[in-house]
């Protein structure tokens, strides 16, 4: 489960914090990208930990569908159709595209094994039925507190790049001062 502690120091705690996004308008233009940078970091580190979750309860499911149909193909031989099968077509929900890589993928990777210690799924046809099923269920209570968390992150994103996108529609900011700014180098 993602916690969030109030007055932490992880980037999760400041991010969802209900000061975080608070007097925007009072701030630097600077200051206010640089919130939304960081928040924007921190949806791209929960999107990429909800990937992970989802890999893992497809590979569950399939397990669990291949012993309810009596399946031969092992799930290691059938792997790429599972993990491709949510990877095509349409997209649902709220995703965005992200213009950052996750910045803790060793430690996301790490949690997501955690979850279920004794569960190994390199061998996942190994797996008794009760173990299978209790992995899918800490998979995906993990993967609802993810998204909850997500989506919380979107919100303070959307709320940040308002406020930028305010101040330009206002004329409080200028797309030329911004130019200048990145051709020297700021």
């Amino acid at each position: 489960m993602i916690e969030v502690r109030p007055g932490g120091r992880r980037r999760i705690d400041r991010v969802l914090d209900p000061g975080y996004a608070g007097g925007l308008e009072q701030r630097d233009l600077d200051e206010v990208r640089s919130l939304r940078d960081e928040a924007a970091q921190e949806e791209t580190d929960l999107s990429y930990l909800r990937r992970m979750l989802h890999a893992r309860i497809d590979i569950v499911r399939a397990e669990q569908r291949r012993r309810s149909e009596n399946g031969s193909a092992t799930v290691v031989e059938e792997l790429v159709g599972i993990l491709s099968d949510n990877a095509v077509g349409p997209a649902t929900g709220s995703g965005r595209y992200q213009t950052v890589e996750p910045s803790r993928v060793e430690a996301h990777r790490r949690h997501v094994e955690a979850l279920v210690s004794d569960v190994d799924l390199s061998d996942v046809m190994s797996l008794s039925a009760a173990k299978l099923d209790a992995a899918l269920r800490a998979f995906e209570s993990e993967e609802e507190s993810v998204s909850t968390r997500r989506k919380q992150v979107q919100h303070v994103v959307d709320e940040l790049n308002d406020e930028i996108a305010r101040r330009y529609r206002e004329g409080v900011a200028s797309v030329d001062e911004l130019l200048a700014a990145e051709r020297d180098g700021h």
